[in-house]
């Protein structure tokens, strides 16, 4: 007989399409990717309150509030980018499970590592939303916000994806935000438009 070394059962508790039916909303994941300095967390802000007016609800989860809690004990190398990918998934998931619109705004540089954030959410029936906000590294460089480009460039700052690390691009992103010819505005516009046409912000579909 099979036993649980971790002494770990699974209550069963509500299926996703109960919540659904009790609360009027699908849940589902929007997952941001791009460089940093791409505009990924000012399009996650806008987009999450554009959908919180509609209203939805709608939660926003990013470097801010996940590094530095959830992910403080994480650094930059390859396998602690690979486990934040990991975590942020799950929260999503859960997020998305809840009937909660999920905005995810991480570079998340890695393919697998997004592949596997999507099987995660396919695995639950879950939609998940591939956003690519692209920016050239020249551009993301000319912005450089926080001066991270920069410190990367000195050496002051190791791994640093785009300079010193890679980024994949998608393969196959749902949404693709040209971040230097498109506004905040126009971005967010286009993200509730392809949600809308798939039926993905009604109960149903419709």
């Amino acid at each position: 007989m099979e036993t649980n070394p971790r002494n770990i059962t699974w209550h069963p508790s509500l299926s996703h399409a109960e919540r659904t039916h009790l609360r009027h909303q699908p849940g589902l994941t929007i997952w941001l990717t791009g460089l940093s300095a791409s505009g990924k967390s000012t399009i996650a802000t806008a987009l999450e309150q554009h959908l919180l007016s509609v209203p939805l609800a709608a939660y926003r989860l990013d470097g801010d509030n996940i590094r530095f809690g959830l992910n403080a004990d994480l650094g930059f190398a390859p396998a602690d980018r690979t486990e934040n990918i990991r975590r942020i998934a799950e929260v999503a998931k859960l997020f998305a499970d809840s009937c909660c619109v999920a905005i995810t705004s991480f570079i998340s540089p890695y393919r697998a590592d997004r592949a596997l954030a999507r099987k995660l959410h396919a695995d639950a029936g879950l939609p998940f939303v591939e956003v690519w906000v692209d920016v050239s590294v020249a551009e993301a460089e000319r912005r450089d916000p926080k001066g991270l480009y920069k410190k990367a460039r000195e050496g002051v700052i190791k791994e640093f994806t785009g300079v010193s690390a890679p980024y994949e691009e998608p393969e196959a992103a749902e949404v693709v935000v040209r971040s230097e010819e498109t506004s905040v505005e126009e971005a967010v516009v286009q993200i509730v438009g392809y949600l809308e046409e798939k039926g993905l912000l009604t109960v149903g579909g419709k």
